[in-house]
């Protein structure tokens, strides 16, 4: 054989290797890293690269994520502007919702229609709050964007793209049915107030998810377009310019209980995500001395939260913000786990102080009108992946919330056991 028949059959075996032994790199493109504020946009990344090379773990999750997606897409969109009365300014653009644990004290009549005075009930939700008011549709704007988006990003099936389009251009941009940037009236108390500072906890403990859900969707969603984009990205400004400096916003910030910490992880997210990093660093290290050294015990409970009807509830709660909070840490420089207050709390002990009934090892000893154990599961994930070696071994032990556990797919706490209707 000539020397250039053997350069040949070289040259052959090599590229047959080659084929065999390197992947292709066109196969799987890396997908774009979202630029979100709570979920880490690189874990999203390696979460996505591994299922398109089949990860048994991950397709499970996924089966559940994109059932909830397949349910999102036949329904909605919502909007503020189709509820039976206007808030009490008149402007059906403004939200509106009532206060859940206000209950009348009179049976309506044609001279007292809502049934006054009201009185409070703690832990006790007044049906009537699901009715007439923008409350329940705003939490399935909240809820069907993130799923939808997840789901999009994930499969590429532009389904889930194009309707998160459709309800976010429905509620945010579109001038017939969009909500205007304030939370003026949230929470009111019929014939008592048109609204209260309070009521922001109705968008700061969920509203970060659309935060996230648009950062996901600007990584090229079919049908998201730049003038997308940019009007969402005006409404996000003004609504943190209204939470900045409202009175309701002023108020709520210095709410000593899970409001003033949801305040602050809406703050800074809403920061992070138009610009404002400094803003961002700044809440979450003031969220030290200003959050976990008052409203954490040394032995990491939450007292506040403890002397509430549904503590369990409560207290998981506002693990939910600190823990989303802490998430957004990441992405500005602060670690917010290993701090340590003067008592030695902190926001490990305050998980770890959850894990007995969290697991199921012993019965939660506070008052608790319905305990779900579930509702302790993300926080107790999150605290794992902090490193919190007490929270890892309990992860096996966990009760899996309705729908399957789908940490694997969205590392950012959310309110499990939602008591919002």
């Amino acid at each position: 054989m000539s020397a250039r028949s053997r350069l040949g059959v070289l040259l052959a075996a090599v590229t047959v290797l080659t084929a065999v032994f390197v992947p292709s790199v066109s196969a799987h493109p890396a997908p774009a890293v979202p630029k979100t504020a709570v979920l880490d946009g690189t874990r999203l990344q390696q979460t996505k690269l591994r299922l398109d090379r089949g990860d048994p773990q991950l397709r499970r999750a996924l089966r559940n994520l994109t059932a909830r997606a397949d349910n999102w897409l036949h329904q909605g969109s919502w909007t503020v502007v189709d509820k039976p009365k206007p808030a009490p300014g008149g402007d059906v653009h403004d939200y509106l919702s009532q206060a859940p644990y206000w209950w009348p004290t009179t049976t309506p009549t044609a001279a007292n229609p809502w049934g006054c005075p009201y009185v409070q009930r703690d832990g006790q939700r007044n049906p009537e709050v699901d009715t007439g008011t923008d409350r329940q549709d705003v939490e399935r704007v909240f809820d069907s964007t993130y799923d939808l988006a997840l789901a999009w990003y994930y499969t590429g099936d532009k389904r889930y793209a194009q309707k998160a389009d459709q309800v976010l251009r429905t509620w945010f941009l579109d001038p017939a049915t969009k909500m205007n940037p304030n939370l003026d009236h949230a929470q009111f108390i019929p014939c008592k107030y048109d609204g209260r500072a309070i009521g922001i906890i109705d968008f700061s403990q969920s509203y970060t998810s659309v935060v996230d859900a648009i950062a996901i969707l600007d990584t090229g969603a079919p049908g998201w377009t730049k003038t997308d984009r940019t009007a969402m990205a005006r409404w996000n400004s003004d609504f943190l310019g209204w939470l900045k400096n409202s009175a309701f916003g002023t108020e709520e910030g210095a709410a000593a209980n899970n409001h003033g910490t949801f305040y602050d992880m809406e703050l800074a997210a809403l920061a992070y995500a138009t610009g404002d990093k400094a803003l961002a660093k700044r809440t979450v290290l003031d969220a030290r001395a200003k959050r976990i050294d008052p409203q954490i015990a040394g032995d990491g409970s939450q007292p506040q939260e403890l002397a509430r009807t549904r503590s369990w509830h409560y207290s998981t709660f506002d693990l939910v913000a600190y823990t989303r909070l802490a998430a957004i840490g990441r992405h500005v420089g602060v670690n917010l786990w290993t701090y340590q207050g003067p008592d030695g709390q902190g926001l490990l002990k305050a998980v770890d102080y959850l894990l007995p009934a969290a697991t199921g090892a012993a019965a939660w000893s506070h008052p608790e009108l319905e305990f779900y154990r579930y509702a302790a599961s993300d926080v107790v994930h999150a605290a794992a992946d902090a490193g919190d070696a007490r929270a890892k071994a309990a992860v096996p032990k966990l009760e899996a919330p309705p729908g399957g556990d789908l940490w694997a797919l969205r590392p950012a706490a959310e309110q499990l056991d939602s008591i919002t209707g």
